[in-house]
């Protein structure tokens, strides 16, 4: 989640946003139509009917590991004040011969430095999944992109704040997942924002939220500027965490489950990611794991532990690197979304080429472009960009929440993806 302007829009929960569209762009100007690849094979999974299967992302042969090319952004991002970094490329698919590279330490205490198992919390990343599943059932019929919000929450969260949910029955599910709601992002309300990363986190890092309470801070705020257009006119890109936690109420209104565990039957199991989770309330991460900091105003403060519902469907994953470079491999290679699918979690256009469905562009100063998506959270910043076959992939982690220069984030991706003559 991210907390400011589109680069920082979540909270001590999941507080990133995509950066902004001329910052993507690096020097070049990115063309307005979208870009997709026009051969792209799209495997239908059992996965997209509720069912599930094992997605094959298996490397073949032997795989001589790729040179780390990621090595100087990420000693740039230590020298930047993070403790510690840590990216995985893949190459071709071939996961068996990914490179790690790391920089700094996991532990400011023992000086353990980052490992490729390590776990950590990936902020608005979670979106990405949770975009994925409201495509699949989409693709079932179960849920149409132009539904209003409103009619498709749980009865009980209709119930309690029918007082309240003005503002959802003029936002479809389509403006939820590409930001163009309008609706207030929560993790902005001050009081909860001093508790959820400022002054206040100490006293109240093992407070647990609810979905229901999170909507309710946000709808006694009035919307954005342009909000509440169900033909998508007027509305404008404005990242907020209230959207994805709405479209995890809409899962479990649609499949009388959990996100999370439809998550874990649709994504998890069939792609087989063993150290990805959505803790709920449990405040402890997994083994192994380093340590989380953040910047609370002039001391670093340890952030490890902490009840993630507060980002809830918004941002409260745990994943590992290799997790997150499986995931989008099955994504971008449309083993997980049938081709129209496909087509929509990429499509820009209502955002004048700053989001999709859960799913961003990124233009590198050479012109390459890749997909993927970025998170943070309290303690712990990632992102995921690739290829759009989703064969090359760049994961990158650091152990603090916020990027003293987000340029230098690019940086990781420009090292791997741009040749050294370029850009």
């Amino acid at each position: 989640m991210t907390k400011r302007s589109p680069r920082a829009a979540s909270a001590g929960a999941a507080r990133t946003a995509p950066p902004s569209a001329a910052r993507r762009r690096g020097a070049a100007v990115r063309p307005r139509a979208l870009v997709l690849q026009a051969t792209l094979t799209v495997l239908a999974l059992t996965a997209c009917t509720g069912g599930e299967r094992t997605v094959p992302v298996r490397p073949v042969g032997r795989v001589e590991q790729p040179s780390a090319t990621t090595v100087r952004a990420l000693q740039r991002l230590v020298r930047d004040g993070a403790p510690g970094a840590a990216s995985l490329i893949t190459r071709g698919g071939r996961f068996h011969g990914s490179r790690f590279s790391t920089s700094g330490v996991a532990d400011v205490r023992n000086g353990r430095p980052m490992a490729r198992p390590d776990h950590f919390r990936a902020g608005s990343l979670t979106k990405t999944l949770v975009a994925t599943v409201v495509l699949q059932l989409v693709a079932e019929g179960e849920l149409s992109l132009t539904d209003a919000a409103a009619a498709r929450l749980p009865k009980s969260v209709s119930a309690t704040e029918k007082d309240h949910l003005g503002d959802l029955r003029n936002v479809t599910i389509r403006q939820l997942l590409d930001h163009t709601s309008g609706l207030f992002n929560y993790t902005e309300d001050a009081r909860l924002a001093r508790e959820l990363y400022g002054k206040g986190f100490a006293a109240h890092r093992y407070d647990s939220h609810t979905p229901a309470e999170l909507l309710r801070v946000a709808l006694r705020h009035p919307p954005a500027a342009g909000a509440g257009s169900r033909s998508g006119q007027g509305a404008s890109f404005t990242y907020s965490n209230t959207n994805y936690i709405v479209l995890g109420l809409v899962i479990e209104a649609v499949t009388g489950r959990s996100y999370a565990e439809e998550i874990r039957r649709r994504i998890l199991t069939p792609v087989q990611l063993h150290d990805t989770s959505f803790p709920g309330t449990d405040p402890a991460l997994p083994e192994p794991h380093g340590r989380a900091y953040s910047r609370i105003g002039t001391h670093r403060v340890d952030t490890t532990s902490l009840d993630p519902s507060r980002a809830g469907a918004a941002g409260e994953m745990v994943t590992t690197l290799d997790d997150l470079n499986r995931f989008f491999s099955a994504l971008l290679g449309g083993k997980l979304l049938p081709p129209h699918q496909m087509a929509q979690l990429r499509s820009e256009a209502a955002t004048d080429g700053t989001y999709g469905l859960g799913l961003y562009a990124t233009q590198l100063p050479c012109g390459v472009q890749v997909w993927g998506h970025n998170g943070d959270i309290n303690g712990s910043y990632a992102q995921t960009a690739g290829s759009v076959d989703g064969r090359h992939l760049v994961s990158y982690r650091v152990n603090t929440d916020a990027l003293a220069d987000p340029e230098h984030g690019t940086a990781v991706l420009t090292a791997e993806f741009c040749p050294p003559s370029a850009g």
